[in-house]
């Protein structure tokens, strides 16, 4: 009878003790740091990486050293930097030749700045319709963004990079450009019905040798300038948006 007291007593302790346990705190864990943001670790890690080199250096990738400018030259290198805020980088390739860099300078400003039928929108935007046919990066960067500057609106500078066809134009942009893009892409097949399409539109004669040498300067400075990966300057892709 005792020992069974004794049993029962220690019977009774040891779920005393369970109990007691069963109802003790349990330790709370170590506090965890605050988890970050996918942003704030995707900035973190582009803090940690290297910075990237800026789009537009080198200008090409050609070894050419720069070449010794005439007065002209450096005349009209300080009227870009004054007047633009910067050289653009077509100008610095052609630098490591002098006569080269007059020639092309004096094709490209009598062309697309001199005394024309066209307006210097219209030779904008077949500048960049022929751009658009090479897919020249260099002249889509820098001629889009002539378009968009000289005609106010950013859509139609974006339409005519991507796909002329697309942009709202009237009877005479759209004739201008499908002639301008057929002569880029087979020059052979132009004949007398596409020049006649030019003159109802309302282009004369002078207009269509005008536009015809916009086209074959920028099929020259298309190739020119993706046989050498010509860099555009990067302020370009920010002007007039």
């Amino acid at each position: 009878m005792a020992k069974a007291t004794k049993a029962v007593k220690t019977a009774s302790k040891a779920a005393s003790m369970q109990t007691t346990a069963t109802r003790s705190p349990v330790p709370k864990p170590a506090p965890s740091k605050p988890l970050q943001s996918k942003t704030a670790m995707m900035k973190t890690a582009a803090a940690k990486a290297a910075a990237p080199a800026a789009d537009d250096a080198p200008v090409i990738a050609l070894n050419l050293p720069a070449g010794k400018l005439s007065p002209a030259m450096t005349a009209y290198f300080k009227k870009c930097q004054d007047k633009l805020g910067f050289v653009p980088n077509v100008l610095l390739a052609y630098a490591f030749d002098n006569t080269k860099l007059e020639t092309f300078a004096a094709l490209y400003n009598d062309l697309m700045l001199g005394e024309s039928g066209l307006s210097k929108l219209e030779r904008e935007m077949i500048a960049v319709a022929v751009s658009s046919q090479n897919r020249c990066y260099y002249c889509l960067t820098a001629h889009g963004a002539a378009v968009r500057q000289y005609s106010g609106n950013p859509l139609l500078g974006e339409h005519l990079v991507m796909n002329y066809r697309v942009a709202r134009l009237n009877k005479r942009q759209r004739a201008m450009l499908d002639f301008s893009v057929k002569l880029t892409s087979s020059p052979w097949s132009v004949e007398e019905g596409d020049r006649e399409r030019l003159r109802r539109a309302g282009f004369s004669d002078r207009d269509i040798w005008d536009i015809s040498a916009v086209v074959g300067f920028f099929n020259m400075s298309n190739r020119v300038a993706s046989a050498t990966d010509m860099r555009p300057n990067t302020v370009y892709h920010k002007q007039a948006r």
